[in-house]
């Protein structure tokens, strides 16, 4: 079987930065399953995977553009201290969660301000370029209900 629309792909993976740093990996735990094709991961890491069978390894390099995007200088704002929950300790470099039109989002604090602090609303690692290293271990074909929802269920993927 190969990497394909409709096919439950697993893998291991190590996720690296620019200067080599290791951003996540599955290593240690269960490996990663997704829905390919259904954008379960990011574009560039799964077009580089379509077509690829079980022991399929690879080193990846994912421009911004195919991943998280580039950082968006629209989406850094400013937010006054009442704004936050009064028992919220903010700090630069913490997460804090807001509710948006699409739902929950996260914020980072870049800095304290006088008033407030300045928030980051892009993704984490919007603006980088990612480095994966990958090994297939397992393709499938998705079932109906896995296809109907447009993920993965059981083991490596979402529980209902």
């Amino acid at each position: 079987m190969k990497a394909a629309r409709g096919m439950v792909v697993s893998m291991h993976y190590t996720l690296t930065d620019d200067s080599g740093e290791v951003l996540d990996t599955s290593r240690g735990r269960e490996p990663l399953s997704y829905l390919h094709g259904h954008s379960n991961i990011i574009p560039g890491l799964e077009k580089a995977l379509e077509g690829t069978g079980v022991g399929h390894k690879s080193k990846v390099t994912v421009a911004p553009a195919e991943g998280y995007g580039e950082k968006n200088p629209e989406m850094i704002f400013e937010a006054p201290r009442e704004h936050f929950p009064p028992d919220i300790k903010i700090e630069a470099g913490a997460r804090v969660f807001a509710e948006g039109e699409h739902g929950r989002i996260t914020l980072t604090v870049v800095r304290l301000t006088e008033n407030g602090a300045l928030l980051d609303a892009n993704h984490p690692l919007a603006g980088k370029t990612l480095s994966f290293d990958v090994e297939i271990t397992d393709i499938r074909t998705a079932t109906d209900e896995e296809l109907t929802h447009g993920h993965v269920h059981g083991e490596g993927g979402h529980q209902h």
